[in-house]
């Protein structure tokens, strides 16, 4: 583990995890079943081993109804680093639509480019 704070941090997770499933009374052997795993690696997952795969996670979770729970770990909305950086990122001066279309008009027709020709003194014809 590289960091000091996921090795309490599983161990939290593995100790919710006994907990609900201690609340539906469903013994250890019956959760690995139902997950299609074995009773040692929900031993280890409520133990909060690293090793233990996320799909194992996931496949329990399902049987405890969880899932839902799993797919809001990383909610981008609530991510306030993220949109922090996000928005210094954004560009100072919004574009214009009509300059959007007028360059999707070109890119779009190549005989237009052929219409506009600029000589070096600048006139157009």
């Amino acid at each position: 583990m590289g960091s000091p704070k996921v090795g309490p941090a599983l161990e939290r997770l593995g100790q919710d995890i006994r907990n609900a499933r201690l609340r539906r009374s469903i013994a250890v052997a019956d959760l690995a079943m139902r997950a299609g795993t074995s009773a040692s690696s929900i031993a280890r997952l409520e133990k909060g081993d690293p090793g233990v795969a996320i799909g194992t996670l996931a496949d329990v979770l399902v049987v405890l109804g969880l899932l839902e729970r799993l797919a809001d770990l990383i909610d981008v909305r609530k991510d306030d680093l993220g949109l922090a950086l996000s928005n210094e990122r954004l560009p100072q001066r919004g574009k214009s639509f009509t300059t959007r279309i007028r360059r999707q008009k070109a890119k779009s027709d190549p005989t237009r480019a052929l219409d506009d020709v600029v000589d070096p003194d600048g006139a157009s014809f």
